[in-house]
């Protein structure tokens, strides 16, 4: 009783200090200037646009929606519930074998429960346009992505466990430390390991596209490394492109699909954009909100699991619990994060504008790139509160639109 009373006490401390941490970095480092108004869908689209849009939205909602509910009810069923535990508390090894073997098998229940919605969501997609490439090299990228979510995910089990062994009432404390700085790390390491397991990249040619690319990157004061094109068009038909790296490491990335065939404006209205990122080190400051958030996390699970009280079999038994709650905890999160990057994504947009000075090219762009991926115009308030990572595409057009050259 005594060693939970004091892991509830480091618990509650824990969360204290993420929550300030995230609260604090949140007011300092996000642009909480509010959106644009969005302009009517009828400005932009015609109507055969719009019901193209809304139907693919509509049953991409569908499947999506269902995989996730299927998804959280498995993974709450197996955590909370006795079969679950007994089952992970009967897998033979060393404690943290066992911790790999279980999530391994959580995982791959996981992705076998949700393949059918998967299958529909793919299947969609390409009746749509929308995604490119075989059936094959799909699931080959479903296995890398399951591979690498059990790696991730089994190392953080490994250390959360691990600390609730060696430190039984401090465990919330140490083990919210080491959890933020493997955000940290994540998130210098993704770019190196990670993204070259899912594509191939080459150097942009020199050339007119390359010159002023390295220009732009200048007048943002962002140093690049190098510009490359990424072999996306192999999966998808969407346009896209991202600041990758830090330091000496940053590279602008642009998608095949995007080099091959968009007015060169457009796609300077792309890179503009994010090195609107890198110009205000907006990954650095989601990975700092992340480690925060990570730290106020694993308090918050300190309370609700007594991990420090359980040894051997007893502790690897509470790792389904421990996957449940992450798995909630992630959904339950996702309108505050969402809420971060809209805003965020939105100085983005703003600082493209006023480095290109051509609303133009970006509504043009904004209008190819919804075309494209079949975007919702007008998404239910709720999804785009819950799910919306970025302004609606009619909320962005209204940007450009009020800008002083619109």
């Amino acid at each position: 009783m005594e060693t939970r009373t004091a892991a509830r006490r480091v618990a509650l401390g824990t969360v204290a200090v993420g929550a300030a941490g995230f609260v604090v970095l949140a007011l300092l480092r996000v642009p909480w200037d509010g959106l644009s108004a969005p302009v009517p869908a009828s400005s932009v689209f015609s109507a055969a646009d719009i019901d193209r849009a809304e139907h693919y939205a509509r049953w991409g909602r569908v499947w999506s929606w269902s995989s996730l509910a299927v998804s959280l009810a498995v993974a709450c069923w197996l955590g909370f519930g006795r079969r679950g535990r007994a089952w992970a508390e009967r897998v033979p090894g060393w404690w943290w074998v066992r911790i790999v073997a279980v999530v391994a098998a959580l995982t791959l229940v996981g992705r076998l429960v949700t393949l059918p919605f998967g299958i529909a969501l793919r299947k969609l997609a390409l009746d749509e346009g929308v995604a490119a490439g075989s059936w094959g090299a799909w699931a080959l990228d479903v296995v890398k992505g399951e591979a690498i979510t059990i790696v991730s995910t089994s190392v953080a089990v490994i250390v959360l466990v691990g600390c609730a062994r060696r430190w039984p009432r401090a465990w919330p404390a140490v083990a919210g430390v080491l959890g933020a700085g493997l955000v940290v790390a994540g998130s210098f390491v993704y770019p190196l390991l990670v993204e070259p397991v899912f594509n191939s990249f080459e150097p942009l040619p020199d050339g007119p596209l390359r010159t002023e690319v390295l220009a732009l990157a200048d007048a943002e004061g962002v140093h690049v490394e190098d510009v490359l094109v990424a072999d996306a068009s192999r999966r998808t038909t969407a346009l896209n492109a991202y600041v990758s790296g830090f330091g000496q490491t940053r590279r602008v990335v642009l998608y095949d699909t995007l080099v091959d065939g968009t007015p060169r404006a457009e796609v300077l209205s792309v890179v503009a954009h994010e090195l609107a990122h890198a110009k205000y080190d907006d990954v650095l400051t989601g990975t700092a909100l992340g480690a925060a958030g990570a730290l106020a996390g694993i308090g918050l699970l300190g309370l609700l699991v007594p991990l420090g009280e359980r040894r051997g079999r007893e502790a690897v038994a509470m790792v389904p619990a421990v996957l449940a709650l992450a798995a909630l905890a992630t959904v339950l999160s996702a309108p505050l994060q969402n809420g971060v990057s809209r805003q965020i994504e939105n100085r983005a947009d703003q600082t493209a504008l006023e480095q290109t000075k051509d609303p133009h090219a970006f509504v043009a762009l904004q209008r190819r790139l919804a075309l494209r991926a079949h975007a919702d115009p007008t998404p239910p308030a709720w999804s785009q509160l819950w799910f919306g990572s970025h302004p609606t595409v009619l909320q962005r057009i209204g940007l450009a639109r009020s800008s002083p050259a619109g």
